[in-house]
């Protein structure tokens, strides 16, 4: 993983997030999952956004440059926009990252990044439990 990353930067992205929602998620709410690392180092030599099918909500990210946890949940929470909230749809475009980054019941939170052998980087954040729940609001 790259020496710039910090989770502790993520959350504190993710509870900005959260507050622009008026929503006020405590940090004792929040625990790692162990499973992005591991997942994270499964994609160095193809960096391709797979993703994990395993028991938690994920968002994926890449870029050319090595993305700070700060960058990957801003380019999720950009696709707010996206999401009518009176019709619980993404309309005019994706925002599935961004429901879930604000999902109210996902308190717990795993990120990691790793530089893939084509050099590019990859970011991967889990959440428990999942959201984006087919007929549920994220808030």
């Amino acid at each position: 993983m790259g020496t710039q990353f910090s989770v502790a930067i993520c959350l504190m992205a993710f509870t900005l997030a959260y507050v622009s929602l008026a929503q006020n998620p405590s940090n004792e709410d929040y625990l790692n999952v162990h499973n992005a690392a591991p997942y994270a180092s499964k994609r160095i030599a193809d960096c391709d956004l797979i993703h994990s099918t395993g028991p938690y909500g994920e968002n994926l990210a890449e870029a050319s440059y090595a993305l700070s946890g700060a960058e990957a949940v801003t380019l999720w929470v950009d696709e707010r926009p996206h999401y009518n909230y009176d019709a619980n749809q993404c309309v005019g475009g994706e925002c599935l990252h961004y429901t879930q980054v604000v999902w109210r019941n996902s308190t717990r939170l795993g990120c990691a990044r790793v530089k893939c052998n084509s050099g590019w980087w990859f970011v991967t954040c889990n959440y428990d439990p999942p959201g984006n729940i087919v007929g549920e609001r994220p808030y």
